[in-house]
């Protein structure tokens, strides 16, 4: 295929008072440790997996960590710090409690210029999530996850104001996991059909694709005009085996959807084709904690622009290429600066 890209910077950016993209998902306060000790198999973790814990253990996943750094995450926050870090207008839809996590987590996102629409947990909604990271030498990822308040997000808590402002609507899979968040969700998408919002959904993580398949495939179906994914993730979600048949059944949805693969990069599904974006080159990897987050937020403010989407993959390939060269899942380079460097903005 052969595509002929506009320049990013010949298009306009979204106009007063718009936002480039608006992020709903697990608002969790993620504390990172580098594991050469390989702490997390003396607390049963499984290598490069997510497990879920409970708010009971959480001083214990604490306390064996080494020194840590601590900022606000999830998925689709850490995206949506991309988009800010980009340069992009943008907000952030989720949940916390009132305690000095969820005050680390608000400050964290608002100091990065990121609107916020955070509800605040009643009694007995659980702690503010957070997420213990534990990155090894190889630069695995093991994560500890306490969902707490950030899944008991509830319709009423969902309001249109920045949903009605966003050209993209970034939806985080991982939501699923609690009845009252998937009803959450499908308000969120019922104010994006209506403001002509943009519906992108993160399917998050294979597991979470397991466990929720049908619905993931009836919002995809009926409901989502772009879909970002790992292959891992797309090959559970349309049950096969291989990509041709991920990408045979896209074209029938006639969706688009990006699906990344690491150093073998990307590849854009989308109504002419599928076109491969080579990852970024780097000397060396520290940690991938955060690469899809980071692709994420490149490829979304890229179409938020109205770059084609092979351009905006190449974005995001350029975000996901900085993060992985440090330890954590936020950008330590100025990530606008690179893009205008490389052409992409």
């Amino acid at each position: 295929m052969t595509t002929t890209p506009t320049p990013v910077s010949l298009r306009v950016k979204p106009g007063p008072n718009r936002l480039a993209v608006t992020g709903i998902g697990n608002a969790m306060l993620d504390i990172i440790t580098q594991d050469s000790r390989e702490v997390y198999r003396d607390l049963g973790l499984t290598k490069a997996a997510m497990s879920l814990i409970e708010e009971h253990q959480l001083d214990t996943f604490y306390r064996a960590m080494g020194p840590t750094v601590e900022m606000s995450g999830g998925s689709v926050a850490n995206s949506i710090a991309g988009v800010a870090a980009l340069g992009g207008t943008c907000g952030y839809i989720g949940k916390v409690a009132r305690d000095e996590f969820g005050e680390r987590f608000t400050h964290d996102l608002r100091s990065l210029g990121v609107e916020l629409d955070l509800a605040l947990a009643l009694d007995g909604e659980g702690a503010t999530g957070r997420c213990h990271v534990f990155i090894t030498d190889d630069a695995q990822r093991t994560m500890a996850t306490y969902l707490g308040a950030s899944n008991q997000l509830r319709v009423s808590d969902v309001r249109e104001d920045l949903i009605a402002r966003s050209e993209i609507t970034y939806v985080e899979g991982y939501l699923f996991d609690l009845a009252p968040a998937k009803e959450a969700i499908a308000r969120v998408v019922e104010f994006a059909h209506v403001h002509d919002s943009t519906v992108a959904l993160s399917l998050s993580d294979m597991f979470c694709v397991t466990r929720h398949r049908r619905d993931f495939l009836e919002l995809v179906t009926s409901d989502v005009d772009v879909l970002l994914a790992n292959e891992t993730e797309i090959l559970a979600l349309f049950d096969v085996t291989t990509l041709e048949a991920a990408f045979a059944a896209i074209n029938d949805l006639g969706i688009l959807a990006v699906v990344t693969r690491g150093p073998q990069g990307a590849d854009v599904a989308f109504g002419s084709g599928v076109a491969t974006v080579a990852a970024s080159e780097v000397e060396c990897v520290v940690d991938q904690n955060g690469a899809g987050d980071m692709f994420a937020a490149g490829f979304l403010y890229g179409l938020a622009l109205g770059a084609d989407p092979v351009e905006s993959a190449e974005l995001g390939s350029l975000c996901a290429g900085e993060v992985i060269t440090h330890l954590g899942a936020r950008p330590e380079n100025d990530l606008e600066e690179m893009a205008i460097e490389a052409g992409l903005l």
